[in-house]
């Protein structure tokens, strides 16, 4: 598997053969709204062209339809003959900005020798959720390849680690730079990533979704700092930069 981290969420995964690419957010640095009015949003560039992003591409998963997720920039860039994956309920909104593939993936699905299952998320917890709204994560698995399970905008809460506990993947991909609304925490923490490390002995987590919102709280050296007082090993938890691509073999 090769995964090469965009920016924010945004993935491009090389996976059983096929080219991935997960929640699409390619707006230019400061052209979009504040989060928590520090800074208009993203806070950096993009560290690779669209066209190069965009570019074998086969099939693109969304999360969610929250702007840094899936924005306008991606809806009009993006090929709308492209198959997409998304969590029921999304698949209007999405077929009405042209897209003419989309598919809601409501439990689990097979696509070209790739198997994806829906996986819970709670992006925050207590009233906060409702005005986040509904999310997804998945699983995503291929022959000869490692088990990935990409949680997406979700704090760390029960089903998250029954996940974990039910599937043992062999990587975990979280969302670690404490997002905070209001006040409230929605997707991990330098804490709760550190105990998701300490969760998932025999896995990989790599943590992404850092340094491109203005309502993040940690940054990569934070995260870096508290992994090493808790004693997580460098190899146990990769904190990618934007734009690095990483070579994860199956164990």
């Amino acid at each position: 598997m090769k995964l090469q981290l965009i920016r924010n969420a945004t993935l491009k995964l090389e996976y059983g053969g096929r080219i991935v690419l997960i929640d699409p957010y390619l707006a230019p640095k400061h052209s979009l709204e504040s989060f928590a009015g520090r800074s208009s949003n993203p806070i950096v560039e993009l560290p690779v062209e669209i066209e190069d992003i965009l570019d074998s591409v086969e099939l693109v998963i969304v999360s969610h339809l929250h702007s840094d997720h899936f924005d306008s920039v991606a809806m009009e860039r993006v090929p709308k003959d492209l198959p997409i994956f998304c969590q029921p309920g999304d698949e209007a909104t999405i077929r009405e900005a042209g897209f003419s593939h989309v598919t809601p993936l409501a439990d689990a699905a097979v696509w070209q020798g790739l198997t994806l299952t829906r996986r819970e998320g709670s992006h925050g917890l207590g009233p906060v959720v409702e005005l986040m709204g509904s999310v997804m994560g998945f699983s995503l698995e291929a022959e000869g390849e490692p088990s990935l399970y990409w949680a997406g905008d979700t704090v760390l809460y029960p089903p998250v680690a029954d996940v974990i506990r039910q599937t043992r993947p062999d990587i975990v991909v979280s969302h670690s730079c404490g997002a905070r609304w209001d006040g409230d925490l929605i997707v991990m923490d330098a804490e709760e990533t550190v105990r998701l490390c300490e969760t998932v002995p025999n896995a990989v987590v790599i943590a992404t979704h850092m340094e491109a919102l203005d309502h993040a709280t940690v940054s990569r050296e934070d995260l870096r700092r508290a992994a090493d007082a808790a004693g997580i090993a460098a190899e146990k938890l990769l904190i990618p930069a934007d734009g690095e691509i990483l070579v994860l073999e199956k164990p």
